[in-house]
């Protein structure tokens, strides 16, 4: 592959994973890009109704454009989870969370802050999670190709100290508030089981409106999986060995040549598997049919474990310049990208800012992913546009 080939916008570029909405002002310029489309994540209360707005705006309903420019994402993400407050443990919260909050930041932060009322009280009212789950259900049937995301888990991050109200009335304007804007760091993070159960009842929830999944995961790889193998128990597909299939087949008395796949396994859907049911009877099962683990910092071997054969959800892995391709870690992402099958692999920006130089990032992840994988430009960009449409659509 030529580094100065001409990059084939022509065939379509999708940016897997961004958040434009934090600079609200750059929205405007997503029409004059040239990617085709981007995935839109949403993070915490300032900006569910911002993806959603940006997302009627720029539908193709209004415009000349045959396709979408965003495709709206409708989630919570870990960095913001103290601020959701599990009413399923506490029901009478939901009434008034506001005489919880105290109780709540106290059990869900380590190390406790009950000796530090005052970062307490400068932190919002928390809200309940059965509205966070009502209203993003609601949200997701507005729009019925949008992804729940984004979501996860997060080991490392630490909470951000406190707006005060001069810190609210010196801050810019330009950025949507509730992202930590340089604020320091305080010693407290959102203890882990916390972060699962917010986890667990959106991935339930993406599994109930058959949504894709944009997944956050920094140094909690194994505890993702963990929730995803406890959502998929019972529901795993069937993985026979070619003796098995045979025998099977001899058993059934059924006689047939189509079965020249040499050694390898074959893998079925469960016939057994047990479906959950929604308020109306539908069943659905209570996991997301796909997820994509957005800028995929670990190494190779936990990408085996996601994608196993039994797994009954197909797991996508993204990659982004500013993430994936910086200092140490360009041997390792190397490594990762050669050894996925190349039909799960995608890119993204993960930038706050739309416009030009989100299209610059993304043509420099796709032509390295391309190198990475010994691929001509024109085939690795329609390699990676029909990943996307495959992990947005089905």
């Amino acid at each position: 592959m030529s580094e100065g080939e001409p990059f084939p916008w022509d065939i379509g570029v999708h940016d897997a994973h961004c958040h434009p909405t934090d600079t609200l002002a750059s929205v405007a310029d997503i029409p004059r890009m040239k990617a085709t489309t981007l995935t839109i994540m949403a993070t915490r209360g300032e900006d569910q109704d911002l993806v959603q707005q940006t997302a009627v705006s720029l539908s193709a309903k209004e415009s000349q454009s045959t396709t979408d420019r965003v495709v709206p994402c409708f989630g919570w993400h870990p960095w913001f989870s103290h601020q959701i407050l599990d009413d399923t443990a506490q029901p009478t919260a939901t009434q008034n969370p506001a005489e919880h909050k105290s109780a709540h930041y106290t059990t869900v932060l380590t190390p406790s802050a009950a000796d530090d009322q005052p970062f307490i009280d400068l932190l919002p009212i928390p809200k309940p999670l059965s509205e966070l789950i009502s209203e993003t259900r609601n949200r997701l049937k507005q729009f019925p190709n949008a992804l729940v995301g984004e979501v996860g888990l997060d080991r490392s991050f630490r909470l951000p100290s406190p707006w005060t109200p001069a810190d609210t009335d010196n801050r810019g304007d330009q950025l949507t508030p509730g992202s930590r804007e340089g604020r320091r760091l305080s010693n407290y993070r959102v203890k882990p089981e916390h972060q699962r159960t917010v986890l667990k009842a959106q991935l339930q929830l993406a599994g109930e409106m058959n949504r894709a999944v944009s997944m956050h995961s920094v140094q909690a790889h194994g505890g993702v999986f963990d929730v995803l193998k406890e959502l998929w128990a019972g529901h795993e597909r069937v993985v026979l060995s070619r003796r098995k299939r045979d025998k099977q087949r001899d058993a059934e008395g059924a006689v047939s040549d189509d079965d020249d796949d040499d050694d390898e396994d074959k893998t079925l859907d469960s016939s057994q598997s047990t479906k959950a049911s929604d308020s109306n009877g539908k069943s659905y099962r209570p996991f997301p049919p796909r997820i994509c683990m957005h800028s995929y910092t670990g190494s190779v071997e936990p990408i085996r474990q996601f994608l196993h054969r039994s797994n009954p959800s197909d797991v996508y892995f993204s990659f982004s310049k500013m993430i994936n391709f910086s200092g140490t870690a360009e041997k390792k992402v190397g490594d990762v990208i050669k050894a996925l099958p190349e039909d799960r692999i995608l890119i993204e920006s993960d930038l706050h800012v739309a416009g030009a130089q989100m299209d610059e990032l993304l043509e420099d992840v796709a032509r390295q992913v391309c190198q990475l994988r010994g691929w001509e430009l024109r085939h690795g960009v329609q390699v990676l546009a029909d990943n996307w449409r495959r992990f947005v659509f089905g």
